[in-house]
Formats: C-alpha cells, sequence, structure tokens
C-alpha cells in the first residue's frame, strides 16, 4: 500500500520545494508538477505527484488529522 500526504508549497527553488505537511517541513521534488508557492501537492516519497485544489487538500488534512487523533497522536 502506497501513502501520500497533502503539503503546501512554502518556497521553491529551481526543481525542490519546501512543503509544510501538518506543520513539518521538508523538501520536496516537484518536477512532476507545475506547483508555485501556495500550492498543495500530495506527496509520495519525497515527490510532489499532484497538485490539489483547496477542497480536496482541506479533505485530505482533516482525514489525516481525524486519523492522528484516533491512534493518540493528536
Amino acid at each position: 500500500m502506497c501513502l501520500a500526504v497533502p503539503g503546501k508549497v512554502v518556497s521553491i527553488e529551481a526543481s525542490k520545494a519546501v512543503v509544510d505537511i501538518l506543520g513539518n517541513r521538508r523538501t520536496v521534488d516537484v518536477t512532476l508538477v507545475n506547483a508555485g508557492v501556495g500550492d498543495w501537492v500530495l506527496v509520495h516519497a519525497g515527490i510532489a505527484i499532484q497538485v490539489l485544489d483547496q477542497d480536496q487538500a482541506a479533505a485530505s488534512v482533516a482525514a489525516y488529522k481525524d486519523l492522528m487523533d484516533t491512534i493518540g497522536m493528536g
């Protein structure tokens, strides 16, 4: 099973972006997507694989927060 997480692009330099994923910042490869600062992306294995619209991002973040609360990590 693969898992991808939503994150908001904070900055971009060349093919790398700093992405905020649930409060943690990670450097992510954005070669496969056309993302800009402020966009939400779906990240798998350090690579942005899809740009999300605001509604998709909000739903994904809410689902992850619910999961974290359920397992006692929220």
